[in-house]
């Protein structure tokens, strides 16, 4: 992911009041430091293993959320607001979310597509997501 896409979606957190999680992997930190506009610190949690973090989430009472095409999936404008913590997976814009992912998913929600592309960019599909979670579309 871009740093720009990284900056982009924690404005988005910021503004819908949630807080965006990333795996800690080498070149994160830097590239959300690029990206990152705000003027005071954002909500950043750090997750090792994103597998059992998806899990423990889970476990927890949270409900997972894909942003991907799946035969199941419920369309975006058909996506309730939510009403209990959720967790919004991201895939790559190519590739999707990781097959051992899916399993961890509660539900899958796409954004349908008129045009030639496969998908959005990541950020800009992060954000249309979060603002409807939040009950702002």
């Amino acid at each position: 992911m871009h740093g720009a896409n990284l900056g982009t979606l924690l404005r988005t957190c910021d503004a819908a009041g949630a807080c965006l999680a990333v795996p800690r992997l080498p070149w994160v930190p830097e590239a959300l430091d690029r990206g990152n506009t705000l003027r005071r610190p954002a909500c950043v949690h750090w997750v090792r293993g994103p597998l059992r973090w998806l899990d423990q989430q889970r476990a927890a009472g949270t409900r997972v959320l894909g942003v991907e095409l799946a035969e199941n999936a419920v369309r975006l404008a058909d996506l309730p607001m939510a009403r209990r913590p959720t967790v919004a997976v991201l895939g790559h814009e190519r590739d999707g979310i990781p097959p051992e992912a899916l399993d961890l998913l509660d539900a899958v929600v796409e954004i349908p597509m008129i045009g030639t592309g496969a998908s959005l960019n990541v950020a800009v599909a992060g954000s249309l997501v979060l603002y409807k979670l939040a009950g702002f579309a």
